[in-house]
């Protein structure tokens, strides 16, 4: 008699703790609900499905606890609680061992804990509910000890496999979600780039020319004339002047690009080709160009990438342009560039070559797409960002001279970009699921991509400086540059995530 009620008083007891327990987490959680959530969608596990995770725990932590509270439901409760907690502990294992980074902790009673004392805590109310449990099992009518006995083992066993494989289908699903088959969720593994250095540039107006033996370059819209070159780790700079055969041109857009070892000023509003050399900043025209175009991407001495206007249709296409003293060759790849709206400023967007592997790609500006091709602009694949914009969102005015222009500012998707490797980073303009609208206007995004397995690796927040967001980016060997105004600032990545 006196052991009978001692285990009840131990079930009981132990029935308290876990109505305590999840009562405490649940409203915790619903209290901060918006950050729960927000925490949830940086999960490793959890990310593709962290909006309904976030009502779904809480709500069945609550159902838990009141199922606890009466003697008729405690058993069918306690089984519950055990597989819910084995569940935690088989996420924290998973996070600890087999995930690609490790994110904060998220929630309620355990939020100041380390994910070890985590795992610690889960395991002793693990403990503490399967002795409830097998306490409960004693009072229920069974044939013998030895089928008491097998009936508690595999109780114990179907919930904690059902538990783990839960735990593990979840997982595989969101990493396949997140990787391939984004809905908009970002993932930002902590402390992957940190800011390295800084320089100030003493005017506003660069942009990046390009890159020599760890020296970068920069022009000047103001100074089409000048670059300046600055090394890689910021610690010195050195300021060269382009001399030219021919200054009478009437210059409306002059760029420069570096395509070691050699430079182009180009300006295709004339349309006019400068070639010269690094060494000596010396650059002659090159007099068989005829072409307009409104994008130069120099590939090498001879040839460039170009986005110029179809003579017919007037509407936007990718060309490789062969230079020679007479006539240039243009060959057109009118498939690569797709027509939505008017096929003009639908297909605005920035090409981008990466040297070290051949290739181009162009990302658009108004919709959730980039384009990949080889050296000769033939097309690899095309790609998406993860937002969900797929059709370019702009109001075309046409004027009387038949000239077409912007009616309304357009939503733009992506701002920035540039490649290095087999990354893409692009500066998105979209807020995703699950971000904390505070550090959006705080900072802005950067999402990579992965253009050997074309999927989406991971985010990090670039800081504004002075309530300034950056203007031009580029990313070099480990490290990624972002000009502010007059500032230039790089971010290292650490190497602690795997790619």
């Amino acid at each position: 008699m006196k052991t009978s009620c001692l285990k009840k008083y131990v079930v009981e007891i132990i029935s308290f703790l876990f109505l305590i327990l999840f009562t405490y987490a649940a409203f915790s959680k619903l209290a901060s609900y918006e950050s729960f959530t927000i925490q949830l969608g940086q999960s490793p596990l959890l990310s593709a499905f962290a909006g309904w995770v976030a009502w779904f725990i809480p709500a069945l932590e609550i159902v838990i606890a009141l199922l606890l509270m009466f003697s008729r439901t405690r058993f069918f409760a306690l089984t519950a609680s055990f597989t819910l907690m084995t569940m935690f502990t088989a996420y924290i294992f998973i996070i600890l061992n087999y995930s690609e980074f490790v994110p904060c902790s998220c929630g309620g009673i355990l939020e100041k804990m380390t994910w070890q004392q985590h795992i610690y805590f889960n395991i002793v109310f693990c403990f503490l509910a399967a002795v409830a449990i097998i306490l409960s099992l004693e009072k229920l009518p069974m044939q013998t000890n030895v089928w008491k006995i097998k009936y508690k083992l595999i109780l114990l066993f179907i919930s904690t496999l059902f538990a783990v494989g839960i735990v593990i289908v979840l997982f595989i699903k969101s990493e396949q979600i997140i990787h391939q088959e984004n809905n908009f969720v970002r993932r930002y593994p902590p402390y992957l780039y940190n800011k390295a250095g800084q320089i100030d540039l003493k005017y506003g107006g660069f942009y990046f020319a390009g890159v020599v033996n760890d020296t970068i370059y920069l022009g000047n819209f103001a100074a089409p004339l000048t670059v300046l070159a600055i090394s890689s780790n910021l610690k010195f700079t050195k300021q060269y002047k382009i001399q030219i055969d021919n200054y009478s041109l009437p210059f409306n857009g002059a760029l420069v690009r570096v395509q070691p070892p050699y430079f182009f000023l180009t300006d295709g509003t004339i349309p006019c080709i400068f070639r010269g050399n690094t060494n000596t900043w010396t650059a002659k025209q090159l007099k068989g160009n005829k072409t307009y175009f409104s994008v130069f991407e120099p590939i090498d001495s001879i040839t460039a990438a170009i986005r110029t206007r179809k003579p017919k249709t007037k509407e936007s296409v990718l060309a490789k342009l062969i230079f020679s003293e007479k006539n240039n060759q243009l060959i057109a790849n009118d498939k690569l560039l797709q027509k939505q709206i008017d096929g003009v400023f639908d297909c605005d967007g920035m090409l981008r070559y990466n040297p070290g592997t051949k290739t181009f790609v162009y990302t658009y500006f108004y919709r959730n797409e980039f384009i990949v091709t080889d050296g000769n602009l033939n097309i690899s694949y095309r790609g998406n960002t993860i937002d969900t914009t797929k059709v370019a969102k702009l109001k075309i005015a046409s004027l009387a001279n038949g000239a077409r222009k912007l009616a309304a500012p357009p939503l733009m998707v992506n701002k920035l970009s540039t490649v290095s490797g087999n990354q893409l980073f692009v500066n998105s303009k979209l807020r995703g699921r699950y971000e904390s609208s505070k550090l959006w206007k705080q900072s802005s995004v950067i999402d990579v991509y992965n253009l050997n397995t074309k999927t989406y690796d991971y985010s990090f927040y670039v800081h504004n400086l002075d309530k300034v967001k950056p203007q031009a980016m580029f990313a070099y060997k480990n490290f990624v540059y972002f000009i502010f105004d007059n500032e230039l600032v790089a971010y290292k990545y650490d190497g602690t995530v795997r790619q």
